[in-house]
């Protein structure tokens, strides 16, 4: 990582974050002043192309950097992976276009939501834009939304020719519609992500895109058959690097006695148990993760024949390792006993985002079933999320 100036850069920020994350997560938003100097180094932008200022890192070099953040705290690890999957897609626009939403030189920031909730009405030159979306994370350090629509016209909901609705994401400025505080939620507090809502806000054509249309740049993060994994890997890397923040304060909980016990918590066969279990765990995920997308982006850049079947390997690994940071957070919540629950110490913090961010769709079980009906050669039923 010493060659990457974009991890020297987190690493920096770091100690601000860690100073921070009782503020963090009691205004539910990352310090006005804290995400500007996150911003200002490209940590909520790290896939956007370099022409248009962004770092463009390869997911690997991505990976490293959210992990580090996350272990600090998962909202601000949050805030760098959503922000880089939904900033990524300045990448379906032009240059002009991406210019005229973030200005020139762009300083690119973005939220959205892959989630349809409002419509896209086709008028001369663009669209007419109405809905509500909701998990808009980081949407207070954002100057653009990225937002699903089902396209109407006079008649309706266009549909395509298997008859189902006619999806197309549209990209506008925030300062066009209305944001709702409204995020209240036992985790990942600080990830601000609220609601917005839009009524007749007009969207140029030209600053639209179809989710499985093809890229303005040439680079294979922006391939839209494994975009969306490129993305869930930094999901991953948040939820392995809160895993090894919660390992760590486990740790420094147990050179201490429990409120029953004279006995250091670090002399209990329970704790050492825990402690090797859970670390073999997390390094076993951590290294699924770096070999499965690893051998994804070598097939990416060789333009490979097998691209598809690493990309399976690459979804179970992510979704493993999501999945399996929850368990390694609840082992060590239990064997710590009522020290666990105060939130003197930092457990209990990443005990609730863990348990926030496996809901997250990257996390889902169906993520297996996907990849078992690939495996299998059944049909496929599962939901691909792409």
């Amino acid at each position: 990582m010493e060659n990457n100036p974009t991890f020297a850069a987190a690493k920096n920020i770091v100690p601000m974050i860690a100073s921070n994350v009782e503020q963090i997560a009691s205004e539910c938003s990352l310090p006005p002043v804290l995400s500007k100097i996150m911003n200002d180094a490209g940590l909520f932008r790290l896939y956007v192309p370099k022409i248009l200022g962004g770092p463009e890192l390869d997911p690997i070099s991505a990976f490293y950097v959210v992990e580090l953040i996350g272990k600090t705290d998962g909202s601000a690890g949050w805030c760098s992976f959503n922000g880089t999957a939904l900033t990524s897609a300045v990448s379906r626009l032009s240059v002009e276009a991406a210019k005229e939403l973030f200005g020139d030189p762009p300083d690119v920031s973005a939220s959205g939501s892959a989630r349809s909730s409002g419509t896209a009405k086709v008028v001369d030159g663009g669209y007419l834009v109405n809905g509500r979306w909701d998990y808009l994370s980081g949407i207070d350090h954002a100057k653009c939304l990225f937002l699903t629509c089902t396209v109407t016209d006079d008649d309706g909901p266009v549909r395509n020719e298997d008859g189902s609705r006619v999806l197309r994401v549209v990209a506008l400025p925030i300062s066009q519609g209305d944001i709702h505080v409204n995020w209240s939620t036992m985790g990942l507090k600080g990830t601000a992500s609220n609601e917005a809502s839009f009524v007749d806000a007009f969207v140029p054509e030209s600053h639209t895109y179809k989710r499985t249309g093809q890229p303005f740049h040439e680079n294979p993060l922006y391939n839209p058959s494994t975009s969306i994994l490129c993305s869930w890997t930094l999901a991953a890397a948040n939820a392995l690097g809160m895993a090894r923040g919660a390992i760590e304060t486990f740790m420094g909980l147990a050179q201490s006695a429990s409120t029953n016990s004279a006995v250091l918590l670090r002399d209990r066969t329970s704790a050492q148990t825990t402690t090797g279990e859970c670390e073999a765990i997390l390094q076993a995920c951590r290294s699924y993760v770096l070999d499965a997308v690893g051998s994804m982006w070598n097939s990416q850049l060789h333009k490979l024949d097998d691209l598809m079947d690493k990309a399976v390997q690459a979804r179970l690994a992510i979704t493993f390792a999501i999945r399996q940071s929850v368990e390694v957070v609840e082992k060590l919540f239990y064997a710590a006993g009522t020290s666990a629950i105060h939130d003197s110490n930092d457990l209990e913090r990443y005990f609730r985002d863990l348990h926030v961010a496996g809901q997250h769709i990257s996390g889902l079980h169906s993520n297996y079933e996907y990849a078992g009906q690939v495996l299998l050669g059944a049909s496929i039923t599962a939901p691909t999320y792409s």
